[in-house]
């Protein structure tokens, strides 16, 4: 079992699920990815995998060696596995690690935003709009004390360079898994823009998974026809007590001659 693998983010979209609830969605484009190289605790210290995805234009001399002749890969990234004896090198693994209902972890590097003040960066609400301060709606306001400290404090929300940074999305619920196409779609949004690399593993911290389980819990289940036959089966095993019934009136036939034998000795 791989922890993950590497996907590119297709879109958004609204779907039914089987009860009729609208459900947001995101599809993603999850693999194919190749295993392009097998690390081994003899000979680098850990168990991974490194997986090969996308597809470039240009390749070096060095990448060409590297990549075996599988494909020129855009984006590789390792992945941790639980036993490294299954895995060899030029081994696909796509959509198919997925099934509705999964939990994942997505990261993706977020739209950047550029510099952005205070008011879009970190949510400050503003000063006021009266009181002669016509200038002061989506500034910053005091960024320290006086004399002590005499500087300002490290890590101040101040206006700054916004997004363009890694972002990991937990929990996201798996509604639906295609392999056939290569595409799943999560619940909810995940980092990054459109064609977007995005990191898809199994989610470390599942805090939701007994919302998950309850779900699944509710489902109706549809018996097998083997079990639908068992009330026959069991009507037919509670006949005999049926003849049981039967024979206190046999024994009360035979008890009448016995009083009439009874009744011709008193007369």
């Amino acid at each position: 079992m791989i922890e993950g693998l590497l996907g590119r983010k297709l879109g958004t979209l609204q779907i039914f699920d089987r009860y009729g609830t609208v459900v947001p969605v995101t599809v993603i484009e999850a693999g194919p990815c190749t295993v392009l190289q097998v690390k081994t605790k003899e000979s680098d210290g850990y168990e991974a995998v490194q997986l090969g995805f996308g597809v470039r234009k240009r390749v070096n001399q060095p990448m060409k060696g590297h990549f075996k002749g599988l494909g020129s890969f855009r984006h590789l990234r390792e992945f941790r596995v639980e036993d490294i004896g299954q895995w060899q090198v030029g081994q696909r693994v796509g959509a198919e690690i997925f099934e509705p209902g999964d939990l994942v972890d997505v990261s993706g590097i977020s739209k950047g935003r550029g510099f952005a003040g205070v008011v879009k960066r970190h949510g400050f609400h503003g000063g006021p709009k009266t009181h002669g301060q016509s200038d002061r709606h989506r500034a910053a306001g005091s960024i320290g004390a006086s004399a002590d400290p005499g500087r300002v404090l490290k890590g101040m929300k101040m206006a700054g360079h916004m997004g363009a940074e890694k972002v990991t999305v937990r929990n996201l619920e798996v509604v639906d898994s295609d392999p056939a196409r290569g595409v799943i779609m999560v619940k909810g949004a995940v980092p990054g823009a459109k064609n977007g690399l995005l990191r898809i593993r199994v989610a470390r911290k599942q805090a939701v998974e007994p919302r998950v389980a309850a779900r699944k819990a509710e489902e109706p289940e549809e018996l097998p026809a083997e079990a639908e036959e068992t009330p026959a089966e069991e009507t037919k095993a509670e006949e005999p007590p049926a003849e049981a019934e039967e024979a206190p009136a046999e024994e009360a036939e035979a008890e009448k001659p016995e009083a009439e034998e009874t009744e011709e000795k008193k007369s």
